[in-house]
């Protein structure tokens, strides 16, 4: 999800920096291990050391900006990797699914060169207390509310931006899942009923009365709008500009794509709504509103409307009806946002961002039925 906060937090791991004098800036991509989120790292570094080719003394960073997966990167030496685990405490069903980020990830660099490799997936709770993916570690920039200082003197570095990220997403949808084993991903028959009742189910494992009503309202209206069936893609799920990374001064192509956990094959306007989920927009207003990281609406983003026509001319697809998956988005964010608020509410997180998720609950819902019914 969106709207994440870059504190810098003050835990070690081994062999880490230290929070106090550490020099970790707001906007740091690595920084000491969070309170309340260390792993056995004994464990994970006999591991490691034990299923891939490394040695020495391993020194462990996190990835600060992240809301939901934990991703650590660990070293051993000038060797680094990367580490995904769940979040810790009660998870809804079929969500933070490491075994397919690892069968995604392991095939799909094959095909798309965005996709980092995976090369481990651990399902041994013993090791770290869950399921884990050990992937391959990429360098690069990724995009928050502010310009990286490598492109803030490159004309129209907003508009570079945006138009590589909808054709890093062009290019996903044009893979042929078979050139990389990925034709037995998912069901695509029945893919966006199934995403609408999960959904569903999920909102009421999480629902409070101050704003059910609304939310469950939008939900009947998803449920009986449904768009007919498309052709089925590779879709990333949860695609959008922080999840981009771009190599140092090169706004014009995205690099790497993170965070497949939710990979599957599907209605390939699913991503595109997610996309537009988190687009700022010159229309939008205080109560009306992508959501997204504070500053984002300041990059220079082309607006809305040319990302949905640079995606048509790209991938040939007819996006008439996008407001619906725009919709399906929008709430679904909200459902998100509730989940990560319950999780602090029940004291299974410790990250304070945590505790502010749900008060942009109701302007998404209301967002939604705009886009759903035009009122």
């Amino acid at each position: 999800m969106n709207g994440r906060t870059r504190a810098p937090s003050s835990a070690t791991a081994p062999g880490s920096a230290t929070g106090a004098g550490a020099g970790w800036a707001a906007t740091a991509e690595l920084g000491p291990v969070r309170p309340g989120e260390d792993l056995d790292w004994d464990s994970l570094a006999r591991y490691l050391r034990a299923h891939l080719d490394v040695d020495g003394p391993m020194t462990v960073l996190q990835f600060p900006n992240g809301s939901a997966n934990l991703t650590y990167r660990v070293s051993f030496g000038a060797r680094h990797l990367v580490v995904r685990r769940p979040p810790f405490g009660q998870i809804a069903p079929g969500a933070h699914d490491m075994k397919r980020e690892h069968r995604v990830l392991s095939k799909l660099f094959v095909a798309f060169d965005r996709a980092p490799r995976s090369y481990l997936f651990c399902d041994d709770h013993d090791v770290v207390g869950s399921d884990f993916v050990v992937l391959e570690h990429r360098t690069g920039e990724v995009v928050w509310g502010e310009l990286p200082a490598s492109m803030q003197e490159i004309p129209e570095a907003g508009t570079a931006i945006g138009l590589a990220v909808v054709d890093a997403l062009a290019d996903l949808h044009r893979v042929d899942p078979s050139a990389c084993g990925l034709e037995a991903l998912g069901r695509p028959d029945g893919y966006v009923r199934r995403q609408v009742e999960g959904w569903r189910r999920r909102w009421e494992l999480v629902t409070t009365p101050e704003v059910d009503e609304l939310m469950t309202e939008v939900a009947e209206t998803l449920s009986t709008t449904m768009p007919d069936a498309r052709r089925a893609t590779l879709l990333h799920n949860d695609f959008k500009l922080d999840n981009c990374q771009f190599t140092s001064g090169h706004p014009e192509r995205v690099t790497t794509v993170l965070d497949w956990d939710m990979a599957t094959l599907g209605d390939p306007l699913i991503d595109l709504g997610t996309l537009l989920n988190y687009w700022p927009d010159p229309s939008d207003t205080d109560d009306d509103h992508a959501i997204g990281v504070d500053g984002i609406d300041t990059l220079g983003l082309p607006p809305r409307a040319a990302v949905v026509e640079r995606y048509a001319a790209a991938t040939g697809e007819d996006p008439t009806g996008h407001g619906w998956y725009e919709a399906f988005a929008c709430w679904k964010t909200a459902v998100v946002l509730q989940q990560l608020h319950q999780r602090f509410v029940r004291g299974e997180s410790t990250d304070p961002r945590m505790a502010e998720r749900g008060r942009e609950i109701p302007m998404l819902a209301r967002r939604s039925r705009r886009l759903l019914t035009g009122s």
